[in-house]
């Protein structure tokens, strides 16, 4: 799960991480009023306006209905606030992570202008080599870390977090030095990097990325942008943080695949599949792709589905307008194969079936499953091995 920058400085903010002063803001009129107030608090009339979508990149980004204008600006007063506001709000940005339909502003971060004197990078996420809780750090801040990491890779500084005793001390100096920081600044950089990797670990982070961090003309350590997401399986402790979810800048299909407990993900292909088990599901769009196919979807109705939850699958598959065949594949162990066979059934006689579908059972009650579906009067084929299934549904879709 993703938020928005401004909800994830929030958090930082009760973690005793330092951010600039911001407001959020939903129409012009509440950006001017922020502006005004920002004004008088910090009596500066530097402000910045940011877009917030769930996307990087926002600075380089353009608007479609403002090609010139980008998703990051600084301005000066409060009615150039309201201006930009104007024109940014409903508007849809383009950057290099939404793709090329770009996501729509519903809301605009006010946030006061900062002294900035150096920007770097740093962040805590998952090291899946090591299964550790990894910080990253780098002087390069503000530009893409993947960028980074492909041109100038030894600028990118990393520890690993012994979860047995969390992170030392000497390892946020180690980081804070390794950054070219001395004295107070770099006190403060460990201070700041031991706060980060403590909310990651409270608050089940999946990624915690502030880029750029700044150091100021004074000398401050300042989360100038916050790119946090968390890791779905541990909302259930976090309440507050499951409320800040935001279901416009979700996709449609996987909030309904959430309704019916189901793993969903979209994808680009052609192909839908309705599988059971996460790797099984990774090995039917493999064997897609051997073919000469792209699987339009991830999708794991999970070992214990019912009737139901296998119909608002299909009618998930069924209602991306890529869709030019289904591949049913399942492995019956806990799932039993009539089961799924009553569900597709039941499904394709409840939303038709306007494209070919192939469905491979295989276990449990399997000979009832294909019985099931060779006797009914609908146009579903049968494959005798995942091969087999994959091979005839790429044929028949081309």
């Amino acid at each position: 799960m993703k938020i928005h920058e401004y909800q994830g400085k929030q958090l930082l903010a009760a973690e005793g991480i330092p951010v600039p002063q911001s407001t959020v803001a939903f129409s012009a009129d509440e950006a001017h009023a922020a502006a005004v107030d920002l004004i008088a608090k910090t009596g500066s009339e530097v402000l910045v306006v940011k877009s917030q979508i769930h996307a990087g990149g926002r600075g380089k980004g353009r608007f479609k209905e403002h090609p010139d204008l980008g998703g990051v600006k600084v301005v000066k007063g409060a009615d150039a606030v309201k201006d930009l506001a104007g024109k940014m709000l409903g508007s849809t940005l383009v950057t290099i992570q939404t793709g090329p339909e770009g996501k729509e502003v519903r809301r605009l971060l006010i946030e006061q202008g900062m002294d900035i004197k150096t920007e770097l990078y740093v962040a805590a996420t998952l090291d899946r080599v090591t299964g550790r809780t990894t910080i990253m750090a780098s002087t390069e801040g503000g530009m893409e870390i993947e960028e980074v990491a492909e041109s100038n890779p030894e600028k990118i500084l990393k520890v690993s977090i012994d979860p047995a005793v969390g992170l030392l001390p000497f390892q946020a100096r180690q980081l804070a030095y390794g950054l070219g920081l001395t004295g107070k600044v770099a006190r403060k950089m460990a201070t700041f990097i031991g706060k980060l990797a403590a909310a990651y670990q409270r608050l089940d982070c999946a990624m915690l990325e502030i880029n750029p961090l700044v150091i100021t003309g004074g000398g401050d350590v300042v989360a100038l942008d916050a790119k946090t997401s968390f890791d779905d399986n541990a909302l259930y402790r976090h309440p507050t943080i499951e409320e800040l979810r935001d279901p416009t800048e979700e996709d449609p299909a996987e909030l309904e695949a959430k309704k019916s407990d189901l793993s969903y993900v979209n994808l680009d292909g052609t192909i839908g599949c309705m599988v059971n088990g996460a790797g099984l599901a990774m090995a039917t769009m493999d064997i897609i792709k051997f073919f000469g196919a792209e699987p339009a979807n991830f999708l794991d109705v999970g070992g214990g589905a019912t009737v139901e939850r296998v119909t608002a699958a299909f009618k998930l598959i069924t209602a991306d307008p890529k869709l030019e065949g289904i591949l049913v594949n399942i492995f019956g162990d806990i799932m039993k194969c009539d089961v799924i066979a009553e569900g597709v059934l039941a499904a394709v006689r409840e939303v038709g079936l306007k494209v070919p579908l192939v469905v491979r059972l295989e276990g449990t009650n399997v000979e009832k499953g294909k019985a099931m579906l060779e006797s009914s009067d609908l146009k579903i084929i049968t494959g005798s091995s995942l091969r087999d299934a994959a091979q005839k549904i790429v044929e028949m879709a081309k």
